[in-house]
């Protein structure tokens, strides 16, 4: 199970992930952002995108299922990392600026992540935006450390952001800068709902 890698292997990921520089995902997002918004890392992993974010004056909260990953992010960054399972956490006593969403789904079968991503969706304001990137292909992807990929098309993605009342404002796919066969999607999303 995917899952299971991150506690089990929670030093190795936060080592392999955490010096990766995510300036190429994360420029356009800021773009739409104010100076001191409030964003939720949903999936944070090492924290890395997070420091990045606090190094330029935004606020964040991190959300990880990991124990291990959460304890190892609040030590990095020195900011809050609620321990917590997305697909079941109450984001609705959340009031975000900003959604992060870096991979986090990517372990998500294609019939359980409509409802997931709407549950994450309800710690953003309307107005809002979300950044989320996705692997792009088709099927599923197996890797050698035993985690499941599920591979997206973006005109499938589309559809699901529009359903949600999102509108993308900003698309790039780039090579992954850990593993050079995986090709990634990322949209910046604007929340439409009023």
């Amino acid at each position: 199970m995917s899952t299971h890698f991150y506690h089990t292997h929670a030093l190795d990921y936060f080592n392999q992930t955490k010096e990766v520089d995510p300036s190429s995902y994360l420029l356009p997002f800021v773009k739409y952002l104010k100076p001191g918004s409030e964003i939720l890392d949903a999936g944070c992993g090492s924290g890395r995108d997070m420091l990045w974010l606090k190094e330029r004056g935004f606020h964040c909260t991190g959300l990880e299922r990991s124990p291990g990953l959460a304890a190892l992010a609040r030590q990095h960054t020195d900011l809050p990392v609620i321990e917590a399972d997305f697909a079941s956490f109450d984001f609705s006593r959340m009031n975000m600026d900003g959604v992060l969403l870096i991979g986090a789904l990517v372990h998500l079968p294609y019939d359980s992540f409509s409802l997931v991503f709407s549950n994450i969706l309800k710690a953003l304001k309307p107005g809002g935006h979300a950044l989320i990137t996705m692997k792009q292909g088709q099927g599923r992807q197996e890797a050698d450390d035993g985690r499941t990929f599920y591979l997206w098309g973006r005109e499938y993605l589309d559809r699901i952001f529009n359903a949600h009342g999102l509108i993308c404002v900003d698309y790039s796919v780039q090579t992954s800068l850990v593993r050079k066969i995986d090709t990634w999607m990322s949209f910046v999303l604007k929340n439409t709902d009023q």
